[in-house]
């Protein structure tokens, strides 16, 4: 087995990736906007309009390389209802409906406690059993017509399979509907009547089928190619570095939301108010996480502007001592109810692009803080390429930082799910950067100004 072409579904854009497994690099990647539609019944995914471009993208890449196993990684907090025909009850919910927050009161009277599930309580639809008591309260009819509650890697693979199943990882991520502690469903299930209809919960590695023969007809797979259970992505991120770094490490997985995850590091206790959670990894494992919309705020700062800022602009945020502070995107985060200002109004958009790098790095570190992350970061994603951020995040953990040679950081980890055995230590590149002193003592005035927020 050489190439595994990885549907990749972030909340921003989907990607069809072709990963070599013999050289751990991406041959090619394919993307489109994963744009929501606005209803009705609610807002939801467009998951005919990605359905056609995953099997585009799988068309192009087997003419042009061959494909020998499909794997699948999306992003959490979704699920999919389907009926008895294993078609959608329903349009599948985007998690950032408001309609779950009119019913609060009603659902925090049903979740469990963070103790039971490392779940925290969690805005708009970012906790599934909250999207799945308001679509139930909204359409009276629609538990009779769910047979099956899919977790959405699943959701595509079962379309390519016509397997069902859910996974450890997306079930593990902030959906109140797990235990990570027991590895087995949370009270939450029963509450909401679906105890019957949660599918088998498996492990990303293993096999949940082959394709489908009119699968295989429309993008000239080889019938019998198999696709994998599928995991969620900050887990994907994780999963290369599972393998083959020793603990302690943190990985940090950077996107629409920036996830930290601390592997081998301090016991700490988390503080499920400040976006603190337990992921559950691709091994079955309880991960210590924190996390906020970092990839949302670098967009709502910069509203589309495409600059390029230079050292002196670096140069100018230093001796002006330009900060940023939270939250650009509320309700979510380690300061989840600050509203975001900065510290001088007077900037040129080069130095906004700096000190907005810098504040992200903040945001980066005291997530690590607050997980008891030890020993050195590795970067995924966008961010690794953002030098204000790199070298700010350098100074205010104090810790090297690794910048993953991988774009996609989430394609790779799906890709080894087909190569379980994988295990190789191997040196991480070279830190980078240095830790910069002048830019410490403006991370120290940061944390200062937030002391007890």
């Amino acid at each position: 087995m050489r190439h595994v072409a990885v549907l990749d579904l972030g909340k921003t854009n989907a990607k069809v990736a072709l990963v070599d497994l013999q050289t751990l690099t991406e041959r090619r990647v394919v993307t489109r906007p994963n744009r929501a539609l606005s209803g009705p019944p609610w807002p939801h995914f467009d998951t005919e309009g990605l359905w056609g471009f995953f099997l585009d993208g799988l068309a192009q890449m087997q003419a042009s390389d061959g494909i020998d196993a499909i794997s699948i990684t999306t992003h959490g907090a979704c699920a999919a209802l389907l009926d008895r025909r294993g078609q959608l009850a329903a349009p599948v919910l985007d998690y950032e409906c408001t309609g779950p927050d009119d019913l609060a009161s009603e659902y925090d009277a049903l979740r469990p406690d963070f103790a039971e599930t490392g779940s925290a309580r969690l805005p708009m639809g970012l906790n599934i059993g909250a999207q799945l008591h308001w679509q139930l309260r909204q359409d009276p009819d629609l538990l009779a017509r769910i047979a099956h509650v899919v977790t959405w890697p699943q959701y595509w693979g079962h379309r390519l399979t016509g397997e069902l199943a859910s996974d450890v990882t997306s079930l593990g991520c902030h959906t109140d509907l797990w235990n990570p502690w027991k590895g087995g469903f949370s009270s939450l299930v029963a509450r909401l009547g679906l105890e019957d209809r949660m599918a088998t919960p498996r492990r990303p590695t293993e096999m949940l089928g082959t394709v489908l023969p009119d699968i295989a007809a429309a993008t000239g797979l080889r019938p019998g190619t198999p696709v994998a259970v599928g995991i969620h992505d900050s887990n994907a991120s994780l999963l290369p570095h599972l393998l083959s770094v020793p603990a302690p490490f943190s990985v940090v997985s950077t996107g629409t939301w920036v996830v930290s995850m601390a592997v081998g590091g301090a016991s700490t206790p988390l503080d499920p108010t400040r976006d603190t959670l337990v992921n559950v990894n691709a091994l079955g494992d309880p991960v210590p996480s924190a996390r906020f919309m970092g990839g949302r705020e670098h967009e709502i700062v910069m509203a589309g502007q495409a600059v390029t800022a230079t050292e002196a602009d670096a140069a100018r945020v230093l001796d002006r001592g330009l900060l940023l502070f939270p939250s650009v995107q509320p309700g979510s985060g380690p300061f989840p109810r600050q509203e975001a200002r900065w510290s001088s109004e007077a900037r040129t958009p080069g130095e906004t692009v700096v000190a907005l790098g810098h504040y992200l790095a903040l945001m980066t570190a005291e997530c690590l803080r607050m997980i008891g992350a030890a020993g050195p970061v590795i970067l995924e994603g966008p961010l690794a390429r953002n030098a204000w951020y790199c070298a700010m995040l350098a100074a205010a953990s104090g810790r090297p930082v690794h910048r993953s040679g991988s774009s996609t950081g989430t394609a790779l980890g799906a890709a080894l799910l087909l190569q379980p055995d994988f295990h190789r230590i191997e040196a991480l590149p070279a830190p980078h950067p240095q830790p910069d002193a002048r830019l410490a003592d403006l991370g120290r005035r940061w944390r200062d100004a937030l002391r007890g927020a």
